[in-house]
């Protein structure tokens, strides 16, 4: 089973984009999901995660304010809507199922990944 990351690009600073993960589970409503970023070089920190009900959310502190996770559970796909963006957001972006369903940070909790789709933010 993979989770399908799309939506990433090359994009200005202080431009959006929206990320899509269509994550085709039989029980993808039963747990929550994440994304998360890597740069190469850098380790891979969390940016955001939602409950499996879609009612609960958790951000780094270096996007709240400019990104928000969303999910849609009739379409098995978890969004990331990202405004305001700035250089340092570049990376390849992943999302992520945990085996919880409440809002986690820790990746060790999450045990199935998507593939990663690159944003690049110019200055």
């Amino acid at each position: 089973v993979q989770l399908q990351a799309s939506g990433g690009g090359l994009v200005q600073a202080g431009g959006s984009l929206k990320l899509s993960c269509l994550a085709p589970l039989r029980t993808f409503r039963s747990y929550s999901m994440g994304w998360f970023r890597q740069d190469p070089g850098k380790e891979r920190e969390f940016v955001a995660a939602i409950d499996k009900n879609g009612v609960s959310t958790l951000y780094q502190d270096s996007v709240k304010g400019r990104f928000t996770i969303s999910r849609d559970n009739a379409k098995d796909t978890v969004y990331l809507q990202m405004n305001s963006l700035k250089p340092e957001d570049t990376a390849t972006y992943y999302c992520a199922r945990a085996r919880r369903t409440t809002a986690v940070r820790d990746a060790g909790i999450y045990d199935l990944w998507g593939q990663g789709t690159l944003v690049t933010v110019s200055s």
